[in-house]
C-alpha cells in the first residue's frame, strides 16, 4: 500500500535560510528543516515531498499535485504571503489540512505589511514565531489529524 503524501512547501528566499538575516530567521538551514520534517513524517508513516521555490508558478504546480488526496500541506509562503493571490486560490482548492508556518512571529515584525498573510484564509491552522521547530509541529499536527484525534487538544 502506498503511503499518504505530505507536502512541505517553502516560498521565496527560504533557500537562503541560515544566511539571510540570521538575527530574525536563525542559523539553521532549509536542509535542517527537511531533516526534522522527514523524521516526523517517517514516524507517522507519511511520505514527504519537500520543495522550495522562488517562482510562483512552481508553487502553484505543487499545490495542484496536492489538491486531491494529499495527507496535508505545510506551507511557509514567505513573501508570497502578501501578494500571492494565485497561490491562495490554489490552496483553496486543496481537500486536505493546511498548516501555514512562519519562522518569525509575523505579528511582531516592524513592517506593518508582514502582519497580514493572505494564505491564512485557506489555512487550517497557523504557526508563527517558533523558529524552524514550527515545521515539525505542523507535520505532527497533520499526523494527529490523520490519526483521527482531532485538532484542538494537542
Amino acid at each position: 500500500m502506498t503511503q499518504p503524501t505530505l507536502f512541505v512547501l517553502n516560498g521565496p528566499n527560504l533557500d537562503l535560510l541560515g544566511q539571510r538575516e540570521p538575527d530574525i530567521y536563525g542559523h539553521q538551514t532549509l536542509a535542517d528543516v527537511e531533516v526534522s520534517c522527514r523524521a516526523e513524517a517517517d514516524a507517522a508513516g507519511l511520505a514527504l515531498r519537500f520543495h522550495q521555490t522562488n517562482a510562483e508558478h512552481e508553487m502553484i504546480g505543487w499545490l495542484h499535485e496536492a489538491r486531491v488526496g494529499a495527507a496535508g500541506i505545510v506551507i511557509n509562503p514567505a513573501a508570497f504571503s502578501y501578494a500571492g493571490y494565485p497561490i491562495l486560490d490554489a490552496l483553496k482548492m486543496c481537500d486536505c489540512p493546511i498548516v501555514e508556518v512562519h519562522i518569525s512571529n509575523i505579528h511582531r515584525r516592524d513592517e506593518a505589511w508582514r502582519k497580514d498573510s493572505l494564505m491564512t484564509a485557506a489555512a487550517t491552522g497557523i504557526i508563527s514565531g517558533l523558529g524552524i521547530h514550527g515545521y515539525a509541529l505542523a507535520v505532527r499536527h497533520i499526523a494527529h489529524l490523520r490519526a483521527g484525534r482531532g485538532g484542538a487538544e494537542l
